[in-house]
């Protein structure tokens, strides 16, 4: 008897905190380490030397997107806060993908197959229509995740500028309008 009841409350801690996180995560929407582009990105820190594989299969360096205003968006399709903000990262991609921007989604632990068959469903409400994710999406690992500082939550996103520092971590779901500012002035 003694046993069930420590087992019970334990069940119920865990469920908590659980519960907390995942809160906290939908509704943290903080930007963080937010520096000031007086100065240019000279001496913010660089974007870290990964690789990840593309769906294809094949290995993709994030320096290749080096030129580009890059947002790393770590995400699952598990994630509920992932998800809510696919559509805003639908439409950076589309209004300023010709640009040179792009998101790169990263897909935390889920398989490629599970991954595959995610994106490319038309799922996301996009200004009154259904969109499939219009950029590319790699799988992630703990390894990539940790190079980048990364993740106690999810979503979690790194805006890079052309020369591959870090302008931003966004903890929680992006607020589409700073970072569309953020965007621009990047461009």
């Amino acid at each position: 008897m003694r046993r069930s009841k420590k087992s019970r409350w334990l069940k119920i801690a865990l469920g908590l905190a659980l519960a907390s996180l995942a809160v906290s995560c939908d509704r943290s929407n903080k930007q963080l380490d937010s520096p000031s582009l007086a100065k240019g990105t000279a001496n913010l820190p660089a974007a870290p030397a990964v690789s990840f594989q593309n769906l294809d299969g094949q290995t993709v360096n994030l320096s290749a997107y080096r030129g580009k205003v890059v947002l790393v968006n770590f995400w699952g399709t598990w994630c509920e806060p992932c998800l809510s903000e696919i559509p805003d990262l639908i439409r950076f991609q589309q209004e300023y993908g010709s640009k040179g921007f792009t998101v790169v989604g990263v897909a935390m632990d889920d398989t490629k197959t599970s991954v595959s068959s995610f994106i490319a469903k038309p799922q996301f409400d996009v200004g009154g229509r259904k969109m499939a994710m219009n950029y590319p999406v790699v799988l992630g690992s703990g390894d990539v995740a940790a190079k980048f500082g990364c993740c106690f939550g999810y979503p979690t996103s790194y805006i890079l500028s052309r020369d591959g520092k870090i302008v931003q971590k966004i903890v929680g779901g992006v607020d589409p309008q700073a970072v569309s500012g953020l965007i621009r002035k990047l461009l």
